[in-house]
């Protein structure tokens, strides 16, 4: 079976090469930012938490009054397909949905036929994992919860991008945003967590309800750590024992500069390396993973 290596997508109700996976310029994913997404990522050779990220995904269609023609195993079955066709035995996963295209001369939503597309592609980390993070706390205020529902996974991340050039302006990796009071929220693709005095803190509200969240918000628990949702200040992260951000690309990764505050000596720290080992054991639990037939 001939692979593709730089990786495969599932469009038209086919597998082809990445590169050749296009969406209509019309497609109000493209044109409104219309559309919801998930991404879940494979580990040597297992999905970590799909049934996770499917329920999200329905989730955040069903909010948004989209709906595909598949089922759940129908999807994972798309999902194992995409990966088989790349052959990757690590790789970053990605379903979409978009609105579609209207009827010709309509712009009622309800017109619109929804599409669905799929994709592997190899493993994606937001920094390597030998090195911590250098963050920035942003300036700019992250989309309000009341006008766009962040537990909605979407493609409004015209804050984070300025985000990210302020950061690289000042030095930084990448940079989390604020609210309107000046309480961070989280980063693009990524929610942080702050550690002080054994008690980890994370942002209650107004973020996404990431998966590798949820999985650190489980093994904290476990390990019989404190952990406080609330309002998480600019000047409490800079003054954490020590920080780390989730996502799915990376898992946790270590935060060892805030702004031009170090944090845990610039390494990670203790509870942080605790966490990160026993997130990565999950990966070969069967509760928690499935494996690909190649």
């Amino acid at each position: 079976m001939k692979h593709y290596t730089n990786g495969a997508a599932f469009i038209d109700q086919e597998i082809v090469p990445i590169s050749e996976a296009k969406i209509s310029i019309l497609d109000w994913g493209f044109l409104h930012s219309d559309a919801t997404y998930d991404v879940v990522h494979v580990w040597r050779g297992r999905f970590f938490r799909l049934n996770d990220h499917m329920e999200r995904f329905y989730s955040s269609m069903e909010k948004l009054n989209m709906a595909i023609p598949y089922t759940r195993k129908e999807l994972h079955s798309i999902l194992s397909s995409c990966v088989k066709a790349s052959g990757l035995r690590e790789a970053y996963v990605e379903m979409i949905t978009t609105r579609g295209l209207p009827e010709p001369g309509s712009r009622d939503p309800r017109t619109c036929t929804n599409q669905f597309f799929a994709f592997a592609i190899p493993f994606i980390w937001i920094t390597k994992p030998q090195n911590g993070l250098h963050l920035i706390v942003s300036e700019r205020q992250r989309i309000p919860a009341e006008s766009v529902d962040p537990v909605i996974k979407n493609y409004h991340w015209l804050d984070f991008v300025m985000g990210q050039f302020e950061a690289f302006e000042r030095g930084g990796e990448t940079a989390v945003l604020i609210d309107s009071q000046g309480n961070i929220k989280e980063g693009p693709g990524f929610n942080i967590f702050s550690i002080k005095d054994s008690v980890l803190k994370t942002p209650a509200k107004g973020v996404l309800q990431g998966i590798t969240r949820k999985t650190v918000l489980e093994l904290a628990t476990e390990n019989g750590f404190t952990v406080i949702h609330g309002n998480l200040k600019p000047e409490e992260a800079r003054s954490s024992d020590e920080a780390f951000a989730t996502s799915t690309a990376g898992g946790i990764i270590p935060i060892t500069k805030i702004d031009d505050q170090i944090i845990n000596g610039g390494i990670i720290g203790p509870i942080t390396k605790t966490l990160h080992d026993s997130y990565w054991k999950l990966h070969d639990e069967p509760k928690y993973s499935a494996a690909i037939n190649y």
